[in-house]
């Protein structure tokens, strides 16, 4: 069997991938046209009696503690690691993770913990483990080698390297053995067999592996004519282009984006990046009326659909991190901190603009569930919570039949309440659990009652404090305890948003108190930031959406207090910024620093996904920046970005939604900044979120 057809019969993890829709392509889809799923860290793992531990036990991230007691001798990604495999002339294998990642846990049992598979992979290989979160840079490059080399992605991602640290092989999760699940190849019968390719096929390997490197490194240079940086930039023609594509990948019948009648069971994400396009373009006077409606509906549709199903948790707050299904009933059950603070800012500004009480209850509940259930010591805030307790998947958010037919007697006003949520219908699970799920907006079942939704809410209020108490005295999902940089500054833009908009001032508190945080303790005395901050200390070298997505948190505090200090904060981080990210000569901003240790290749991202390009981000600032504290330098970088952005636009229409809208921005505000970009007295970009 060759290497190939291997790759054709490894599926990726259930739902762990991230759909990509014609025009929204995955890192591989960007490239020439011519290439080819948390655990709580503390306890002493070093010194606890455990019959395995490897390095992993000194590293501060929860994922990786979460294997520091696997039998496979991992190593964390490093110097150590590739000076051993080229010492003694073996392959690496790297796998990559997070800590709330089902699959991941799943693998972990499956294959990380099989005393044979572990065996055989410290004989063979020299064996790295990488937390995606800490390490976006290396999960990049990898990611984009496991798309060229098998079509998809996903985690957990698994890698088999040249000791130098060029991918030869890829793909997601892989089952323990060929038969454990249906037709797929076993983790242990490719281990084997890229273990005799090495020994056998040694320059095939070497050569292909050559080969993937350079279409990694042509897919980040881009040196085709066609995306040559456009000194016009992004123009309203190319803006269009974005709403058209965004409108062709739109589910008419329940929201979101990705749906085709080919695909009716892709999942679904909740892509903040297109929702913000969708709000600022429905206001946006300079574009046609009808395509001003068009938007108008998609974020409706997308909103509401988004609310009415199980993706949102509808008695603790918050949105789970998918929904495996088109309708968005079923959740893949993490919680991820990115994901809900973006949605904080999107639901609290729709809130506004359609004057919807729902919208701003569901800023409202985003907000509370972070400050109740990730809000770390110090006021920053952690990462994620797990998909699984007790082993389970979901099983913390799920109801048996048991329990529902004993609250029926047992809990206040409970039948109204199994009504609207239909507890009352079949199960709706797995055939044995209710996930909470109303499948309309409350506003709808209220109208359709001749009352309103505050009225509906109320008459709910009971029965829903009481179903919380109940689950809160169950298992918890495990906490990912990391905090990274750039995720605080998505939640302190969507606190600092939520409070500006809804006029809740205890959020702003909050976001201006997790702020201090990051500033304090992930920054050095030059200024320059950390990514990580886990056991009482930061570490690693800061990304550019680190920097970005801080930036942006504080320009949003800024909106939000008008206190000069977050304005201050935000010139002198972009400052750095463009010192260590900005490329002069192609455009934009490096994912890395100039002096960050050296990869295979130094990539950009300028793709909007689950988590905004850091591109986009800095493009926003920038202009933000711009009409408060002009100066020269950020003008220059901005037309950079928007320059160097253009090509992606050409080849991709709604690849980057979020940067699309600050073009539209930047195109309708293209006088003030010519002549004083302070001259009016209220930032261009007051009307939408950050």
């Amino acid at each position: 069997m060759s290497l190939f057809v291997l790759g054709a019969d490894a599926p990726s993890a259930r739902g762990q991938d991230e759909p990509a829709s014609p025009d929204k392509p995955s890192a591989v889809q960007t490239a020439q046209s011519s290439s080819i799923p948390v655990a709580e860290s503390g306890g002493d793992h070093t010194t606890a009696k455990h019959e395995h531990t490897n390095r992993l036990a000194k590293e501060s991230s929860p994922y990786l503690l979460q294997h520091a007691h696997n039998p496979v001798d991992w190593y964390p990604w490093g110097d150590e690691a590739f000076a051993k495999a080229k010492r003694e002339n073996k392959m690496v294998f790297l796998s990559v993770g997070y800590a709330a990642c089902h699959w991941c846990h799943v693998m972990e049992r499956e294959s990380f913990e099989d005393a044979e598979i572990a065996k055989l992979m410290n004989d063979k290989f020299v064996c790295i483990k990488v937390d995606r979160e800490e390490r976006p840079d290396v999960d990049q490059i990898y990611m984009t080698s496991v798309q060229m080399i098998s079509g998809s992605g996903g985690w957990p991602m698994s890698v088999f390297l040249l000791p130098d640290a060029k991918p030869f092989w890829g793909g997601t999760y892989f089952p323990a053995r060929t038969g454990d699940r249906g037709t797929s190849t076993g983790f242990l019968s490719i281990v084997k067999q890229i273990d005799q390719a090495w020994k056998t096929q040694n320059e095939v390997v070497r050569k292909q592996a050559q080969h993937v490197t350079q279409a990694i490194a042509a897919n980040q240079l881009s040196p085709d004519d066609e995306a040559t940086p456009q000194p016009g930039g992004i123009s309203d023609a190319m803006i269009d282009r974005v709403a058209d594509s965004l409108a062709k990948a739109f589910d008419p019948k329940y929201g979101g984006f990705g749906y085709s009648e080919a695909r009716d069971n892709q999942p679904k994400f909740p892509e903040p990046s297109n929702l913000v396009f969708l709000l600022d373009r429905m206001k946006r006077q300079s574009v046609a009326s009808e395509s001003r409606e068009q938007a108008k509906a998609m974020v409706r549709k997308t909103l509401d659909g988004m609310l009415s199903g199980a993706m949102l948790d509808h008695l603790g707050g918050g949105f789970h991190r998918y929904s495996v299904d088109r309708k968005w009933q079923i959740p893949h059950f993490e919680k991820m901190l990115y994901d809900n603070g973006q949605l904080a800012s999107v639901y609290a500004q729709a809130g506004v603009d359609f004057d919807s009480p729902e919208y701003r209850d569901v800023a409202r509940q985003i907000c509370d569930f972070v400050l109740r259930e990730l809000k770390a010591d110090g006021n920053a805030f952690y990462s994620a919570l797990d998909a699984d307790s007790d082993g389970e998947e979901g099983k913390f958010y799920r109801w048996t039949q048991a329990e529902v037919a004993d609250m029926q007697s047992s809990v206040e006003g409970f039948a109204n309440f199994a009504t609207v949520f239909r507890l009352t219908a079949e199960p709706n699970f797995e055939g044995e659990y209710f996930a909470i799920d109303p499948r309309r907006s409350l506003t709808s079942i209220a109208d359709e009652r001749g009352t309103t939704y505050d009225e509906l809410r109320k008459q709910l209020a009971p029965a829903r404090s009481d179903l919380f108490r109940r689950r809160s005295t169950r298992s918890r999902p495990l906490t990912d305890v990391k905090i990274l940089t750039a995720w605080n500054g998505l939640m302190i833009a969507g606190l600092a948003d939520t409070g500006r908009l809804l006029h809740e001032p205890k959020y702003v508190r909050a976001a201006a108190d997790a702020a201090e945080f990051v500033l304090r303790e992930l920054a050095d005395s030059d200024g320059r930031l950390k990514r990580s901050y886990a056991a009482g200390q930061a570490k690693l070298n800061a990304y550019v959406d680190d920097y970005a997505f801080l930036v942006s948190g504080l320009i949003a505090l800024h909106r939000a207090t008008d206190d000069v200090k977050w304005l201050t904060q935000a010139n002198a981080i972009t400052e750095q910024q463009i010192q260590w990210f900005g490329d002069d000569s192609g455009g934009g901003f490096f994912f890395t620093s100039s002096d960050h240790p050296s990869l295979i290749v130094r990539v950009k991202d300028p793709v909007d996904g689950a988590i905004p390009s850091g591109a986009s981000v800095s493009a926003e600032n920038l202009l933000y920046l711009l009409c408060h504290q002009p100066q020269p330098k950020f003008a220059t970088k901005l037309m950079q970005t928007l320059n160097a952005s253009a090509p992606l636009f050409r080849k991709s229409p709604s690849a980057a939604p979020r940067l699309a809208a600050v073009a539209a921005e930047f195109n309708d505000s293209k006088s003030n900044l010519q002549g004083d970009p302070a001259s009016s007295g209220n930032s261009p970009l007051k009307s939408r979120p950050n």
